[in-house]
């Protein structure tokens, strides 16, 4: 990120932020939804526990769609601002030493969520699902799983996995890459033209999965989880960042009177009716037509709120505590959301007003002890 202005940088960071916040806010919500489907147990395959680890009482449908909205863009637009600096990065200090260093900042944080705190996360799921509440016979259940749940946890290792498929382009195509990237940025400067270049992208590496797998299915090796349509669908949006980013984001596409930013309410526009689309599809169980349509939706939604960051957000202090405390939210965000959804399980109050409870208290949780540990130069160095 040298060389590169802070205006355009703390947007970009923003951004990020934004996503981030997103993330807890449909953890959240997945306990108040109105279309969980039924638990058997907590060894009882599938493990839904594992997407919806507690299950309230208090419904609200209109968590149906925000958590539905949330599903189509959220984690494709984490992958493309996780890409925006990779190329710099790689030019200025080369492939080892950016990879030692992504090891540090993904690989150490994906065992220590991995390792303790999902395990931390997940138990309220097992205190619904069992009779017997002992953490021994919890520490049972779970090894004799076969797979090890890792939760939010899974984006580190697929986004390191990434990394190191870009310091093989680095390595190996350096010249191909850039031209492509040239090409990528001369295209963005038509936004409808990239547009129609990400959902196009996108869905050919999603389609054929999404009509395969279905959208609801995740593969998994031990504690690497990841959704079985999505992965292709993900590394585009990560390419493309790094398109964009390969020589510094000052670009059109990333300034406020750019032409993405300046017609803002057209990706809103456009992003409601590509959403809406979904919905009708899939309460007409047209399964095949609302997967068709997901790349579209997921594009639409990601430039309207990339737009949006970019042509309205302002630099303030808290939003730059936040900025900086957002990766240590993401990592610590699910233990406080579960634990808090649970011990609101019989707190007499509407869905809506338990999660926002849910949303506040774990995200100034998270931020509060992200911050403390970041006191120490060590963690600081990855988090």
């Amino acid at each position: 990120m040298q060389g590169q202005s802070a205006h355009r940088v703390f947007q970009l960071s923003y951004l990020r932020t934004l996503v981030t916040l997103l993330v807890v806010a449909h953890h959240s919500a997945l306990a108040y939804i109105s279309f969980k489907p039924r638990q058997q147990g907590f060894t009882v395959q599938p493990l839904l526990w594992t997407a919806f680890p507690v299950t309230d009482a208090s419904q609200w449908s209109g968590f149906d769609l925000l958590v539905g909205w949330n599903d189509v863009f959220f984690m494709a637009l984490m992958f493309f601002v996780s890409g925006l600096f990779v190329w710099p990065a790689l030019q200025r200090d080369g492939v080892g030493a950016y990879l030692r260093r992504r090891f540090l900042r993904l690989g150490v944080p994906f065992v220590i969520a991995t390792g303790l705190l999902a395990p931390l996360a997940y138990y309220p799921a097992y205190l619904q699902l069992s009779a017997d509440t002992h953490l021994g016979s919890y520490a049972r259940a779970g090894l004799a799983l076969g797979v090890w749940p890792s939760g939010p946890a899974w984006f580190l290792w697929v986004l390191l996995v990434f990394d190191c498929v870009a310091g093989l382009f680095f390595t190996a195509l350096p010249r191909a890459f850039e031209g492509l990237a040239r090409g990528v940025r001369t295209v963005s400067n038509r936004p409808v033209l990239f547009f129609l270049m990400l959902a196009g992208l996108s869905g050919a590496a999603y389609a054929p999965m999404g009509l395969h797998f279905g959208g609801l299915s995740w593969w998994s090796w031990g504690p690497f989880f990841v959704q079985s349509s999505r992965p292709l669908h993900y590394f585009v949006y990560f390419a493309v960042g790094m398109c964009l980013g390969a020589f510094g984001v000052e670009i059109p596409i990333f300034k406020p009177a750019g032409p993405l930013a300046r017609r803002w309410w057209l990706w809103g526009l456009a992003m409601a009716p590509a959403f809406l689309a979904i919905v009708l599809l899939m309460q007409s169980q047209n399964f095949a037509a609302a997967r068709m349509m997901f790349p579209v939706s997921c594009a639409a939604s990601s430039l309207f709120l990339i737009a949006v960051m970019i042509r309205f957000v302002r630099p303030s202090r808290w939003a730059d505590s936040l900025s900086a405390n957002a990766y240590g939210i993401y990592l610590l965000h699910y233990l406080f959301v579960i634990w808090i959804q649970y011990a609101a399980l019989h707190w007499p109050a509407p869905a809506l007003v338990k999660c926002a409870a849910v949303l506040v208290a774990a995200t100034g949780l998270s931020w509060a002890l992200a911050g403390l540990l970041r006191q120490s130069e060590i963690v600081a160095r990855v988090v």
